[in-house]
């Protein structure tokens, strides 16, 4: 008996599409005039779908506390040293070449133990896809390098389920805050309470706020 099986499936008509997506915003903003004013004001979020797999796992876990411009030149600067970043050219490579190439020795080492757990099938992410949130959630969490935000991250963008809150996020605190008129940055507790009421569609609201800070910023799409 596999890791995977007996564990509850996941249908994928449940998944983020464009249509879903529509959905969703219509919902929310039928229900939170917050973020109906965003929708209003900015248009419709993007999906922001990324692919389901490994190379997007690596991403994800190079974006942890760090700005998106500085992830992206970690991963360029990866795709540099092994070519294709798949988990054969990344277990095939060490750690300190890794290092030497500008990754930290914490990223380093994250990175290379998903490539082994995956060269090792010990780690199957086609067939974790298949699994239902809290089962992804739980598998993805024994890994080294991956907590709550890596793993709900790759919910909602790479597996693109509609009800995934990525606990941590700074930008959807700050997004917050501004959307609802808030006196503080709300705290990881206080936004989980205020996301409980945009379920099931938690996931498109991120999206919403994220459109909310990144085109407040200049910088969406």
């Amino acid at each position: 008996m596999t890791a995977y099986e007996g564990r509850r499936i996941f249908h994928t008509a449940g998944q983020l599409s464009p249509a879903s997506l529509h959905r969703g915003i219509h919902d929310l903003a039928a229900r939170d005039r917050d973020l109906a004013q965003v929708v209003r004001r900015y248009g419709p979020p993007p999906l922001w779908a990324r692919p389901p797999g490994f190379a997007t796992l690596v991403r994800i876990i190079l974006e942890q506390q760090v700005s998106l411009a500085s992830a992206e030149a970690a991963y360029f600067r990866l795709q540099r040293l092994v070519g294709r970043v798949t988990p054969g050219s990344v277990a095939a490579t060490t750690e300190s070449q890794m290092r030497e190439a500008g990754l930290t020795r914490q990223k380093a080492a994250y990175c290379h133990n998903l490539a082994r757990a995956v060269v090792d099938r010990t780690l199957d992410l086609a067939a974790v896809a298949q699994l239902d949130d809290q089962a992804v959630r739980s598998i993805l969490l024994q890994l080294p390098g991956v907590g709550p935000w890596t793993a709900d991250i790759y919910l909602l963008m790479a597996l693109r389920r509609p009800d995934i809150w990525p606990q941590g996020d700074l930008a959807l605190a700050r997004a917050a805050q501004q959307v609802k008129q808030l006196r503080r940055i709300p705290d990881t507790e206080q936004l989980s309470h205020i996301a409980n009421a945009w379920a099931p569609w938690r996931a498109v609201a991120a999206r919403i706020l994220w459109h909310s800070y990144l085109s407040a910023d200049g910088t969406s799409n």
